[in-house]
């Protein structure tokens, strides 16, 4: 097995993550500035999570004052997805990457990094999980870098206009889902309703805004396990 290789191709099927972490972690790094952190802070926080909807919540339970246990129920739930992923890629990893190295690939693995690994023409090894993680991981701190140095620059009008990129890069992943499944669209619908009364109900006014995350994530999630549940297909063609 030529190790080289391997590399170069991770690296190569690595660089449009990267594009695309570079492009949000610039809006998360202005977002951070924004809300209090310095520059430092807000590159240990990229460089040392790499979870971009972990990350924008978490900074909202930091900015509101949050406490640790609302930091850990919210990454717990919202971050909950990599675990499955992670079982999945096990699937997929050579038989000789070991434990140590399992973990080391459990930390960067994405949403994007777990897709392309799974599309990979053959079983991933080691090697090549380091090559296809690493310009992500560059990318993803380098765009928090980039978007914290150009918030302490720029005038702050600017700023702010450069943060709205954060909400259109969330419009742009849930309508055109929301337009083809229906279940997706009442999901989101209901989310945005329990979060508009959590906001706006002066009866809500106790539930902070970590709580609130957590409770529309959750009311959501159940509607749409309750309302649209996904069919066993295998198990229906047994019966």
């Amino acid at each position: 097995m030529d190790k080289g290789l391997e590399f170069k191709n991770g690296l190569r099927d690595g660089i449009p993550i990267a594009l695309g972490y570079f492009a949000v972690s610039f809006s998360f790094g202005i977002l951070a500035i924004k809300g209090g952190l310095n520059t430092l802070q807000a590159v240990l926080t990229s460089l040392t999570n790499l979870t971009s909807a972990g990350q924008f919540a978490g900074l909202q339970v930091m900015i509101a004052g949050g406490t640790i246990v609302e930091m850990i129920l919210t990454q717990f739930i919202i971050n909950l997805r990599y675990a499955l992923m992670s079982l999945s890629l096990t699937q997929k990893l050579d038989k000789s990457v070991s434990l140590k190295q399992r973990f080391i690939i459990a930390f960067g693995n994405t949403d994007e990094i777990f897709a392309v690994a799974m599309g990979h023409f053959k079983e991933v090894t080691f090697i090549y999980m380091l090559g296809l993680q690493l310009l992500p991981l560059i990318g993803w701190t380098g765009g928090t870098l980039a978007g914290a140095v150009a918030c302490d620059l720029l005038p702050k009008s600017v700023c702010s206009a450069l943060s709205l990129a954060l909400y259109g890069m969330f419009v742009a992943i849930v309508v055109p889902a929301a337009k083809k499944s229906k279940p997706v669209m009442v999901v989101v619908a209901v989310a945005a309703i329990l979060s508009c009364v959590l906001y706006y109900v002066p009866i809500f006014k106790w539930i902070s805004k970590g709580i609130g995350v957590i409770i529309c994530t959750i009311v959501a999630a159940a509607a749409g396990a309750v309302f649209f549940p996904v069919k066993n297909t295998a198990r229906e063609n047994e019966n």
